[in-house]
């Protein structure tokens, strides 16, 4: 029997010792039961309450290459702690040759199993759903009382002893300055720069991000409002900000959102660390200027803009030379030569990087070979000691081959032909007009 380990714990109870023990158990359970192990499959910081689980749906997916029979958990509720979702999961397992098997709880084959089962998925679940309310009580009762529920607390606010919210000496006046700021006419940019000019850092102490004073600016914690769920609390902490400042900054918001951005974002330069300088061979950089006709968009040899050499490269329009690539790209994959030829090379470069499978899968047709050679022999009467010793040293090799094989698939799975193709030629169906479509296209066809 081949098996895997399926391990996890929640956000609420973060510990790598419980990992560490959950696949001890697992593996003191599958050599006492002559089982060999695979993989490990380990989520950290998920809940069973749902299938969003990155490690687990890998799993499942995996069962399906029949590499492995069994799946190997500490208790039931590791694998779901909804009834639903275990029963689906289970079948899933069960139509790729798979069962679930827990290393600690006893359960039968029989009726009775099927019922203890259903008993142990059913407490999991009841008790998932009891703690959670049990949480939410807990925690709601701390906001009537206006107390630090968890979470990052807001620059500018410090907790105390008894959990509640106090502002903080040090870093407030900033936040009160950043509003003041942003009323006159400042950008968030600016706002981001002066802070970090400051030696302001945020709760975890990073530097602060754009996003960090857009989060600032819109937090009504800021005059003294309380809020967790559906429960808030006006003046329940200590109000930094005015409610008049605060209002008007937030109309400003609104203005700002509906406006013309300032700058083009970097990431809208598509050819960003894909160009290169005819004359020096150094990057071209996105640039940005304005005319007597607007803003024009370009890209310029750094060397030039650094002033490191007199290269005689002039600045090239943005939208043209983009708009050239793009097209070279579609009129390349518009020719059905092109994706045959990239899905040669795919998977012509699969097999040169998976050096030990053939080899492994050469070793094992050998084995077989050898030792149907020796069962032939055996048939024909011819039995001898060394007959035997043979026989067993080729079924123990064949053995060891097979797990290594299973273990290179697992690790390394092959793609394969027809996948490479769909792939390539869904990007024939991309609209150049869309932004989203246009780096998702630059992106997965030229190299940085």
């Amino acid at each position: 029997m081949k098996a895997v380990i399926y391990a996890r714990y929640s956000s609420d109870n973060q510990r790598e010792e419980s990992i560490e023990g959950q696949i001890r158990e697992c593996t003191a359970f599958a050599e006492k039961n002559g089982i060999t192990i695979l993989r490990h499959y380990i989520d950290r910081a998920y809940s069973a309450k749902t299938d969003n689980r990155p490690e687990f749906q890998n799993m499942i997916k995996d069962s399906g290459k029949k590499l492995f029979d069994m799946v190997i958990v500490w208790k039931l509720d590791r694998f779901a702690r909804n009834r639903y979702d275990s029963a689906r999961y289970k079948s899933l397992l069960k139509k790729n040759g798979v069962k679930v098997v827990s290393a600690t709880e006893v359960i039968s084959e029989g009726a009775e199993g099927i019922i203890l089962e259903s008993v142990l998925e059913g407490y999991a679940e009841y008790y998932s759903a009891d703690l959670a309310e049990k949480v939410v009580r807990g925690m709601t009762d701390n906001a009537l009382k206006c107390k630090f529920n968890g979470g990052t607390i807001p620059i500018g606010y410090v907790i105390d002893d008894e959990q509640h919210f106090q502002a903080d000496p040090i870093t407030a006046p900033y936040v009160l300055e950043v509003f003041k700021r942003y009323d006159k006419g400042a950008t968030m940019t600016e706002l981001r720069d002066w802070l970090n000019e400051q030696g302001v850092k945020n709760t975890r102490g990073n530097p602060i991000t754009y996003n960090s004073i857009q989060h600032m600016l819109c937090n009504r914690r800021y005059i003294g409002e309380f809020a967790f769920r559906d429960t808030v609390i006006p003046n329940g902490i200590p109000s930094i900000v005015p409610d008049d400042l605060f209002e008007r900054v937030q109309k400003k918001l609104e203005v700002n959102k509906k406006a013309p951005a300032r700058h083009k974002a970097e990431d809208d330069y598509l050819l960003t660390t894909k160009i290169f300088c005819g004359y020096c061979g150094a990057y071209l950089c996105g640039e940005s200027g304005t005319g007597r006709n607007g803003v024009h968009h370009y890209y310029k040899c750094v060397s030039v803009k650094k002033k490191r050499t007199e290269c005689e490269c002039k600045p090239v329009r943005k939208a043209w030379i983009e708009n050239l690539v793009l097209d070279s790209i579609m009129e390349m994959l518009a020719d059905d030569r092109t994706i045959d030829a990239i899905t040669s090379m795919v998977l012509a470069m699969q097999d040169q990087e998976s050096v030990a499978l053939p080899m492994y899968e050469q070793q094992l047709q050998e084995a077989n070979t050898g030792i149907n050679n020796l069962l032939n022999a055996i048939q024909q009467g011819i039995l001898t000691k060394s007959t035997k010793s043979r026989l067993e040293e080729l079924e123990a090799a064949r053995d060891e081959l097979e797990n290594k094989i299973a273990l290179e698939k697992l690790a390394k799975p092959r793609i394969s032909e027809e996948f490479v193709r769909f792939f390539l030629e869904r990007f024939r169906n991309l609209d150049l007009s869309k932004l989203e479509h246009r780096k998702m296209l630059m992106c997965s066809t030229i190299r940085s």
